[in-house]
């Protein structure tokens, strides 16, 4: 599926007319991606029995606005970060003004590419909203806006952090799984779907946490040691290492057991889940 996955992004920007931005986004979209959101998306349809390339065109949108937002992260006004799968920030290659244009581009193609698919008229309205709040001003956007503030003003609770990381990851995990619930007409998975994303965005966040101090950059592929030189507060405020480890792994009990209250006809989102919880990286 992630061989799809490929194809499908090559193919879109080969519809667009060659430019610095373009280039600027190729460098950051194509071949070094865990594209998480994606493939749990396409493994959850084929766990209902659907064909997973019905899904593909939303695992692009998917992987756009993933990268779009990694790209905007690491822009010295955000987290100014300089390193991120395993080679420099967008930025330090093509200069922040490109960068920026960059993450613009990827986040419209997302919605260019739900717009224009095959899928029913109401498919599209349903996804297109979905993503829309997900990526908007309550969403992705408010978590990025709380981890600014985080910086200048003391997080009181590991509850104001873990609304972040839902907001900032978990968003984007849960409109993966909801996504697929709408494809396939299964709107009373909804909620559920959109609990076990956040659930796994919480666990993914304190994963990161640990990894920051556990972990060099040739390991993790992007800079390690950014939270502690910037005086960032991260999970490891509020718990020890041995704690954030219980809390990541009581997290993922916790969604399996969702996932089997669904019924699925297959595992392999059973695997991608063991998959985001034994990650090295």
């Amino acid at each position: 599926m992630r061989a799809q996955i490929e194809e499908q992004l090559n193919e879109f920007l080969a519809l667009y007319e060659d430019s610095k931005t373009k280039e600027a986004v190729e460098y950051s979209l194509l071949g070094n991606g865990k594209r998480v959101r994606p493939l749990l998306l396409l493994s959850l349809l084929r766990d209902y029995g659907a064909d997973p390339a019905l899904g593909l065109d939303v695992a692009m949108a998917l992987e756009l606005i993933q990268t779009y937002s990694l790209v905007h992260d690491d822009l010295p006004c955000m987290d100014d970060d300089d390193f991120r799968r395993g080679k420099p920030s967008n930025h330090v290659v093509f200069g922040e003004a490109t960068a920026l244009l960059a993450g613009d581009a990827m986040l419209t193609s997302a919605f260019e590419v739900i717009a224009t698919s095959n899928y029913q008229p109401q498919v599209k309205v349903d996804l297109v909203s979905l993503f829309a709040q997900r990526a908007g001003l309550n969403g992705m956007i408010l978590g990025q806006s709380l981890d600014l503030k985080f910086i200048d003003e003391p997080v009181d609770s590991l509850s104001e952090l873990l609304k972040m990381y839902d907001l900032k990851t978990g968003a984007l995990l849960a409109t993966a799984l909801e996504s697929a619930a709408i494809l396939i007409d299964r709107q009373q998975d909804r909620e559920h779907l959109a609990n076990i994303g956040y659930k796994c965005g919480r666990a993914f966040q304190v994963q990161d946490d640990i990894f920051d101090v556990t972990k060099t950059q040739e390991e993790l592929g992007k800079s390690v040691g950014s939270d502690a030189a910037k005086n960032k507060v991260t999970a490891l405020t509020f718990m020890s290492l041995e704690e954030a480890r219980e809390f990541v792994a009581s997290t993922y009990g916790e969604i399996r057991q969702h996932l089997v209250d669904l019924k699925l006809a297959n595992r392999e989102v059973y695997e991608m889940i063991e998959y985001l919880m034994s990650r090295k990286s």
